[in-house]
């Protein structure tokens, strides 16, 4: 059983939009000329960035080596043979980074902390007191310019000294390593910072380093991938089950020790692709609900509702790990909020009732879907550079709307967005300064947005569900 062909990664920096549901939006002057009224006034618009891509000064300060330092120092890892030891350099400049911010008249600023900036061995070794001054620094700069700093714990790198000791997320002392890490954070900035997320996309970063093995640790097995180590139709299960009790261990440290002392915010943030099946039949329909459940559900379902979706337990049997009920009481702290990740939509054919050509999402671990970006040779939306993402605005309104009305009004944040390019040597300053399918892809989604805000009174639900937080909104 056969899947698409996987391409190695690049160290793509993309200018994210992200966006508090509530909404953080690089474009504030875009954002004025769709009108902001259409949002509700305690909304965020802001931009991103993650610790590896941005910061740079891999090896400065007392920072220690983390997995993709490691990962991409190896040749043949990324396609460009690129690496994030300078990246843009935000770690030397942040102060021009936030000059900029302010130009653009964001309100906020969602970035990660560097792990092993912060503890280069994790336990096993001391609190790096150069990072923890790193990140204060950048904190304080972002509260004077009057940014809302938005912190995500972990971005997918971790110290690689947890890889060497223990497997990283394949082992349980994972979890106690995450709070330890999100002690140490809470404890050193939580007096300022509001808005925690604990983990970006871990639905990605698993399937990305434990069955199609292009992100570290780089473990797969056939015919996912091509890996000195792995098991594609296990582990990812069992890194993500760590990764959810990691969250719930964060969570349980926050409320106990901070929340009422510090306020804020924490939660966590998912890659949401919508799903459309690609004819009205009800075993294609199905395959749609099922690919929502192998994507984002897989997640969010055991932290919300204490247990993983029945559609994956149908299907994957004992290769699902099972919650003990330890667990189930840690998962009761649940979150405050759900941060979305959405660029694109997808049709969905059904894999069980009827034989499929190989392709994305076939497999029992996947779930028994056909995913594709086209139906009948008619593509979902416009495509773009990237053979992953075509424009679907609606796809958005479709997704925050489900969200919603799956997980009973549970407060979102559109934390990332945004129409990817790859880079093209030859563009001039006029190509960059007339953007318009950028322009475009974003007024659309801004759109879809405030559609689903009107059309489904997510304003309402939002107000009511953060009304004794207003003021950290």
């Amino acid at each position: 059983m056969g899947t698409s062909t996987i391409h190695k990664p690049i160290l793509l920096i993309l200018q994210m939009f992200i966006s508090p549901l509530i909404i953080l939006c690089g474009d504030t002057t875009l954002a004025k000329s769709l009108g902001q009224s259409s949002f509700p006034s305690y909304f965020l618009f802001g931009t991103a960035s993650s610790a590896y891509q941005f910061e740079g000064a891999y090896l400065s300060d007392g920072k220690g080596l983390n997995n993709w330092d490691v990962f991409s120092h190896k040749p043949g890892n990324i396609i460009d043979g690129s690496n994030g030891d300078l990246a843009v350099d935000h770690y030397y400049r942040y102060m021009e980074d936030i000059e900029l911010m302010g130009s653009l008249g964001v309100n906020s600023y969602r970035f990660s902390i560097s792990w092993a900036r912060i503890l280069p061995a994790g336990r096993f070794g001391e609190v790096n007191l150069a990072g923890i001054d790193h990140y204060n620094k950048l904190i304080d700069v972002l509260l004077l310019k009057g940014i809302q700093p938005f912190v995500t714990l972990n971005h997918f790198d971790i110290p690689q000294e947890l890889e060497d000791r223990f497997g990283g997320w394949l082992s349980p002392e994972s979890q106690e390593e995450f709070r330890h890490f999100s002690d140490t954070c809470f404890k050193s900035f939580g007096d300022r910072v509001k808005y925690w997320a604990t983990f970006n996309e871990p639905n990605l970063q698993v399937t990305s380093g434990y069955r199609s093995g292009i992100y570290p640790p780089a473990r797969c097995s056939s015919p996912f991938g091509n890996c000195n180590d792995g098991d594609s139709e296990k582990e990812p299960f069992v890194a993500a089950h760590n990764i959810i009790l990691s969250h719930a261990a964060a969570v349980d440290i926050f409320r106990s020790k901070y929340q009422k002392i510090q306020g804020g915010m924490i939660g966590i943030v998912l890659y949401a692709a919508w799903f459309e099946p690609i004819s009205n039949s009800t075993a294609d329909t199905s395959a749609a609900k099922r690919a929502q459940s192998f994507l984002t559900n897989w997640i969010l379902d055991p932290i919300i509702l204490g247990r993983y979706p029945s559609e994956m337990n149908d299907i994957l049997g004992s290769n699902l790990p099972e919650f003990s009920n330890n667990d189930k009481d840690k998962l009761k702290n649940g979150l405050d909020f759900i941060g979305i990740n959405h660029y694109t939509s997808y049709y969905v054919q059904d894999c069980i009732s009827s034989k499929c050509e190989p392709g994305p999402g076939i497999s029992k671990t996947e779930g028994f879907y056909l995913q594709s970006s086209q139906r009948n040779g008619v593509p979902i939306g416009e495509y773009t550079d990237l053979d992953w993402l075509n424009v679907y605005p609606q796809g958005l309104e479709k997704t925050i709307t489900y969200i919603k009305e799956r997980y009973n009004n549970t407060p979102m944040f559109i934390t990332e967005n945004g129409y990817g390019e790859v880079y093209n040597p030859n563009s001039t300053i006029e190509d960059f300064l007339h953007d318009v399918r950028r322009a475009n892809y974003i007024a659309g989604y801004l759109d879809a947005l405030s559609v689903a805000i009107s059309t489904y009174g997510l304003d309402n639900s939002l107000r009511q569900k953060t009304s004794s937080k207003r003021d950290l909104i």
